[in-house]
């Protein structure tokens, strides 16, 4: 369950995925400024987030969310909600942008690099035109630093039928389209497959789907640069209980930490 991003397909949001999964590690912990900050702008977005939520997207405790939340409504934030059950904003606050520094700045840039060889054509314009917007309001002082980076992310390697391949299925799943796959396995067989496309899944140099598939009943991942031909139903489909992204996540995540106790205890 590690180094992967789920597609989002909204351009910021999926650069700042890809930054967060390859550069983990280089992560800090931001100052409470900026973290109270970071929680007015979720509230905002979001109609009820519980402190759980905010805790795990911030990396800190739950206590510190419960103190920051109250610092938050002492000082006017019209913060409305409770412990355990959650909390939004009552009515639309304005709170100004806050601007990049020049390490945000190169994560930007790298994301729309990554993107632009690894996903599709489509997408990758339209990350490069919020990098084009993001750049046009830079200060002189940061300007320099977006010129001048040196992080790069040569696309000679990914072929054409990839990228149609990504751009057809981001697609499907934003639009929840039916497809049919022709498909060829690691051994060479070839099958052909109804699909539910639910989420891709980047794995460093490999996309993966995962679709509910009418022929097993069942989730199954696919290789994107192993499907030989897509084509889109135009058949809208609803995800049934127990066949959604969602389900699939949490059958996922139950068996990575019952793979994890099982190796706790064989260390034991």
């Amino acid at each position: 369950m590690t180094n992967l991003f789920a597609v989002s397909f909204k351009p910021l949001s999926i650069i700042v995925r890809m930054i967060t999964t390859f550069n983990g590690d280089a992560l800090i912990h931001m100052r409470r400024a900026d973290r109270l900050f970071q929680i007015t702008q979720i509230l905002r977005n979001r109609s009820m987030v519980t402190a759980r939520q905010l805790a795990e997207r911030l990396e800190v405790s739950e206590r510190t969310i419960y103190r920051d939340i109250q610092d938050l409504s002492l000082s006017g934030v019209p913060v409305e909600g409770e412990a355990g059950v959650g909390y939004m904003l009552r009515h639309t606050l304005d709170v100004p942008p806050i601007m990049f520094n020049a390490e945000e700045i190169e994560a930007l840039i790298l994301g729309v690099n990554m993107l632009k060889t690894w996903s599709g054509s489509e997408l990758s314009q339209s990350a490069q035109s919020a990098l084009d917007k993001i750049e046009a309001v830079l200060p002189d002082e940061l300007k320099q630093s977006f010129n001048n980076h040196k992080l790069f992310a040569p696309n000679y390697s990914v072929s054409d039928h990839h990228r149609r391949n990504f751009e057809s299925l981001r697609l499907a799943v934003n639009q929840q389209h039916q497809i049919e796959i022709d498909y060829q396995a690691i051994n060479g067989d070839q099958t052909t497959r109804q699909l539910e496309p639910l989420g891709l899944y980047f794995w460093g140099k490999v996309w993966t789907l995962v679709a509910w598939c009418d022929l097993r009943r069942a989730f199954r991942v696919f290789r994107v640069d192993r499907i030989i031909a897509i084509s889109n139903q135009k058949i809208n489909f609803q995800s049934k209980h127990g066949q959604s992204l969602d389900d699939y996540i949490a059958i996922q995540k139950a068996r990575f930490d019952n793979y994890e106790k099982l190796k706790n205890q064989q260390i034991k």
